[in-house]
């Protein structure tokens, strides 16, 4: 009886173990990453979507562009192939909400440093203030590094287009004049085939800390 007993137990502790690994293959396999969402303009409140966009269900990438960074380079979407990147709206005379969304465009900076696939995008929504020279000197101020982070400057009207029309970021479609002004805490990420895969509060630091893991989650999808 006891010989019996000894050889079930032995049973018992081997049919455990093979248990528990099969119980971790499946949760493996079951435990996989779900990709990010692809952000389509009828995804997106309509109070932030250009009315000529608002029933666009698929296809919506970042339109092309062409502006000037603080080194007087003219930046294209061509500087961000192949690139995963975030993008914001900003002006360096901002008193409230931009010093914030700097800071945390500048920790986002430092996590990324040494990260090939990852850059960084600031548009001015004042560039009749933020010429490249001012553009430079804040770059400095706030320890910008140019291989990595472009704040850009060019024509208001532009600008405003595209954060109304491709980034889909602002609530005001802004008519570019010099009276006028749009701005948004928003932080947009990018893929690399220039679709919103995320939109982050840039002056929340939980939101940061989300975006830096969905960086991660995004570049998984370029490994498979």
């Amino acid at each position: 009886m006891l010989s019996f007993f000894k050889a079930y137990k032995s049973f018992a502790i081997v049919f455990a173990i093979i248990s528990l690994i099969i119980i971790a293959i499946i949760y493996n396999i079951l435990d996989v990453q779900k990709p990010l969402p692809i952000y389509q303009p009828a995804q997106v409140a309509q109070d932030l979507v250009d009315s000529s966009l608002i029933d666009v269900k698929k296809y919506h990438k970042i339109a092309h562009f062409s502006l000037i960074n603080q080194n007087g380079k003219t930046i294209t979407e061509n500087d961000y192939k192949n690139k995963i990147y975030v993008a914001d709206f900003f002006f360096t005379t901002c008193q409230t909400i931009c010093p914030i969304m700097t800071d945390h465009m500048v920790q986002i900076q430092k996590e990324i440093r040494n990260d090939n696939e990852v850059m960084l995008l600031s548009h001015t929504v004042t560039p009749e203030i933020d010429t490249v020279a001012q553009l430079k000197r804040y770059a400095i101020q706030k320890g910008v590094d140019d291989t990595k982070w472009n704040l850009v400057t060019g024509n208001k009207k532009d600008i405003y287009d595209l954060a109304r029309k491709s980034y889909l970021a602002v609530k005001t479609t802004g008519n570019g004049d010099e009276y006028d002004m749009i701005h948004t805490e928003n932080f947009m990420l990018i893929d690399k085939k220039r679709q919103i895969r995320g939109f982050y509060d840039g002056t929340d630091p939980k939101a940061i800390q989300q975006l830096l893991d969905d960086i991660k989650i995004l570049k998984q999808e370029y490994k498979k």
